[in-house]
């Protein structure tokens, strides 16, 4: 029996055919699955339309990949339901964050970080929470299921959470400090500050230019920093020739 929720949870949660959008799987594919396999087992609105959880939408890319790879349906099946078990509170807190993000609940969104950070550290917070849930957010904002207000407010909270982590690294010790840059035509700063907290508790001194940043600009800084090396990140294809030739131009730098 599909499990019935209420009406404030259904907003939190993605109708068949955003899903469908989103992940490029007919909707027939999805209801065939679950006809057949049992999986996932999506929520019902008192009309019976079908809704789909963060972590529902997950084991449905998990299947599509797999799928993709050469596994048969029923194979990916049971490699989307182990990989949900084994996700455990990870995947609680991931939806807790995205729930709070649909109530513009700033103050909640601290609350989960900090129980990921406090529960599983602080990187493994960064890589099952703070990340998963921005592109989540990004996705449905693009399937029209959530709006840019509610987008905004999720990265503003995990972009403060960073800048504290950040701020509760160890000093340096690494002698020389790394540059960091998106690329000239990429304006995302998450993933970007993220990896700048990780290196900055493996004892980096991390110099971040942040977003739409010129390679003249890169080259300026890799050399005024006297830095080690510079990492440029990029996150659609349509940018990437850009950041590559702004690795390009430090990796040409003398010495």
């Amino acid at each position: 029996m599909e499990p019935m929720q209420s009406k404030d949870n259904m907003k939190t949660l993605m109708p068949i055919a955003a899903v469908s959008s989103l992940l490029g799987i007919p909707v027939p594919t999805i209801r065939s699955w679950e006809r057949r396999y049992g999986f996932p087992v999506p929520a019902r609105t008192h009309g019976k339309h079908r809704r789909y959880a963060v972590d529902q939408v997950d084991g449905l890319r998990m299947m599509r990949d797999a799928i993709t790879r050469g596994h048969s349906a029923s194979e990916a099946v049971d490699i989307a339901r182990r990989h949900a078990t084994e996700a455990g509170p990870r995947s609680e807190l991931l939806d807790r964050f995205l729930d709070t993000a649909m109530r513009l609940d700033p103050a909640g969104l601290r609350d989960v970080l900090t129980t990921g950070a406090e529960s599983m550290g602080v990187e493994h917070t960064i890589r099952d929470i703070a990340l998963p849930a921005m592109r989540e957010m990004g996705s449905r904002w693009k399937a029209g299921v959530c709006d840019t207000a509610h987008e905004h407010l999720a990265t503003e909270a995990i972009r403060v959470w960073l800048a504290r982590q950040s701020a509760l690294a160890p000093a340096p010790f690494r002698p020389f400090p790394l540059v960091l840059a998106c690329g000239p035509k990429d304006l995302h700063t998450i993933g970007l500050e993220a990896f700048g907290v990780v290196l900055a508790r493996r004892g980096w001194a991390v110099r971040t230019l942040g977003a739409l940043t010129p390679v003249p600009s890169l080259v300026v800084a890799v050399l005024a920093a006297e830095a080690r090396g510079a990492v440029v990140t990029s996150q659609r294809s349509v940018t990437r020739r850009a950041a590559v030739e702004a690795t390009a131009a430090v990796d040409a730098l003398p010495g």
